[in-house]
């Protein structure tokens, strides 16, 4: 059996003490190509917030493998592009697990970068400004930057957002190259359509799992139609579920969330 990147144990993540995720329970494998998707507001970037520990849980957990080096790549929008740096400078940003900061660039590091924006299709761009980049050439200046942090586990968030068909295309190719060398990779997307045709597995939240596992079977129209439900039904004024210790079980279903389905990806139901 594959080993774990991820595992999830009754993850539960949130804002001002409202729930954007419930109770997530499941196993990431290695190597594994997973799509994250769901309505707007259904926690997908809650998720991957959750995952790198830029939010902490309200309650349970989410471990990542002992020794797995991550690299995330949040939404555009949330990203300062206003900010004097050259594509050069952007992309260099991903050496720095390795480098530090501060540290030298060796004449590896050069090459690595020079050979990220060759792979993304941006090279002769190393000393335009971020500002002057249209979106596609945004996004794939970010790739660069995955690419030369050599990671582990990559999480995308909506990157195909605002680019272009062709620049959708040579992403995806990027996300299958990574997927071909054994890297865990997780990606939010909007468009399912695209999910279908090139993602093996998907996870279908609606702030809580509505299904996991293969493509097809959790986006059945059944699932799409329960997630619906389940996103529309929610009680935006619903209060927080208490930790551990504060006279609530967490573990309990809540009367204002519909019961998980929870899956273990590339396995049977946990």
């Amino acid at each position: 059996m594959s080993q774990a990147c991820l595992t999830f144990s009754d993850l539960t993540l949130g804002y001002n003490r409202h729930p954007a995720v419930h109770h997530l329970n499941g196993v990431v494998r290695k190597g594994s190509l997973v799509a994250v998707v769901g309505g707007n507001g259904s926690g997908k970037s809650t998720l991957m917030k959750g995952i790198v520990g830029l939010l902490r849980p309200m309650d349970g957990a989410c471990s990542v493998a002992a020794g797995t080096r991550l690299a995330y790549l949040p939404q555009q929008s949330e990203l300062d592009r206003s900010f004097p740096a050259r594509v050069i400078d952007l992309v260099s940003l991903g050496l720095w697990p390795r480098r530090g900061l501060l540290g030298r660039h060796r004449a590896e590091d050069r090459q690595a970068v020079a050979n990220a924006l060759k792979a993304v299709g941006l090279e002769g761009f190393e000393k335009r400004s971020i500002d002057t980049l249209s979106g596609g050439q945004m996004q794939r200046a970010l790739f660069a930057r995955v690419l030369v942090q050599d990671a582990d586990l990559i999480l995308l968030d909506e990157p195909f957002n605002a680019v272009d068909a062709r620049t959708i295309t040579d992403l995806v190719a990027l996300i299958k190259s990574w997927h071909g060398e054994n890297r865990t990779v997780m990606v939010v997307v909007h468009d399912l359509d695209l999910v279908r045709e090139h993602f093996p597995e998907a996870l279908l939240l609606a702030r809580q799992p509505v299904a996991w596992g293969e493509v097809h079977q959790t986006l059945s129209a059944e699932n799409l139609l329960r997630a619906r439900h389940y996103h529309e039904a929610w009680d935006e004024n619903a209060p927080w579920c208490a930790p551990a210790g504060h006279g609530h079980h967490h573990h309990r279903h809540h009367e204002h969330a519909p019961v998980a389905l929870q899956r273990v990806v590339g396995g049977s139901k946990s």
